[in-house]
């Protein structure tokens, strides 16, 4: 475990590989953890890679430099952390890889700063970039099923309902979204731990009231948030994994997969796995990202 300063963040992160080998960030999401990717990062390793791991705000031992900073898990605040790190690791360019909010991060920076991304990864919805102009448009009952626990989470009964029972609140959405995964008390355990930090509840809340336009952001990332209102394309090198039994991601066609990019993209979908694509499938997502760093190196050769 490393720790080191970034923007508003004191980020804790696992770092693995040779020091000088192409680096790889890999981003969890909700509720899940740095434990995702222990398979994953072993075998990146193995390929020469350089793999860093960190907590996001409100997991683990993360933690906020200031009291006074606004706990928000809006998408702005998730890419603006990403790139913090980046810029305090002194990492010029990097392959991005996550999924949900860690691959919401991943997006915003891919999207707004390509420069600094050799390539992308992204789990379901590939394009991972939220248009909260249209987040109250109702969509079909199926799908709004699916996102009960985002309105749960809108009002206080919620908020007080995950600090009392955020372990097993968790537990339930792991069940649910991926209903293929046999996966053991010990391996939840493993990283429900990171939900006892302190600004898990207010960070998970405001980022589900924010999408909705049910709260302000934080104003240090309105800038950020206009230019993600553009919906601007990714250009970068991109593998899209889909878990074939996802029980929270819409469920969508390849060409409805793949839009927002505009560069190099494919999409896989990954049979007998469900939300939790790195940790279900670590083979197939370590292998998705050694894709696009091939890739960038041809490119880079035929220039």
């Amino acid at each position: 475990m490393k720790k080191i300063d970034a923007g508003v963040l004191n980020v804790a992160y696992l770092e693995s590989g040779p020091a000088d080998g192409p680096v790889v960030v890999l981003l969890h999401g909700f509720p899940y953890d740095v434990r995702a990717y222990d398979e994953v990062a072993r075998r990146l390793g193995g390929a020469g890679c350089r793999c860093i791991v960190p907590y996001l705000r409100g997991y683990g031992p993360t933690r906020f430099l200031e009291a006074s900073t606004l706990r928000s898990g809006e998408q702005a605040a998730l890419g603006a952390d990403l790139l913090a790190l980046l810029d305090a690791l002194k990492i010029e360019r990097a392959v991005l890889a996550g999924y949900d909010w860690g691959g919401r991060a991943a997006c915003v920076v891919a999207a707004l700063w390509p420069e600094r991304v050799i390539g992308l990864v992204s789990g379901d919805p590939g394009y991972n970039i939220q248009y909260i102009a249209a987040a109250n448009r109702p969509s079909s009952p199926h799908t709004e099923h699916r996102l009960w626990y985002q309105y749960y989470l809108h009002g206080e009964r919620g908020y007080a309902g995950l600090a009392a029972n955020g372990k097993a609140f968790c537990h339930l959405l792991w069940q649910q979204w991926s209903p293929s995964w046999t996966f053991t008390d010990a391996t939840y355990a493993a990283t429900a731990d990171s939900f006892s930090n302190p600004d898990f509840v207010d960070v998970v809340t405001h980022s589900y009231r924010h999408r909705f336009g049910l709260v302000a952001g934080d104003p240090a990332y309105a800038e950020i948030e206009h230019q993600l209102t553009q919906r601007p394309p990714i250009s970068v090198p991109t593998v899209i994994l889909s878990g074939a039994d996802d029980g929270v991601s819409s469920k969508r066609d390849d060409t409805a997969a793949v839009r927002g990019f505009s560069g190099q993209v494919r999409r896989q979908v990954v049979p007998g796995v469900g939300h939790n694509v790195p940790q279900e499938a670590p083979a197939v997502f370590a292998d998705a990202v050694l894709e696009v760093l091939s890739s960038c190196r041809a490119s880079t050769e035929s220039a």
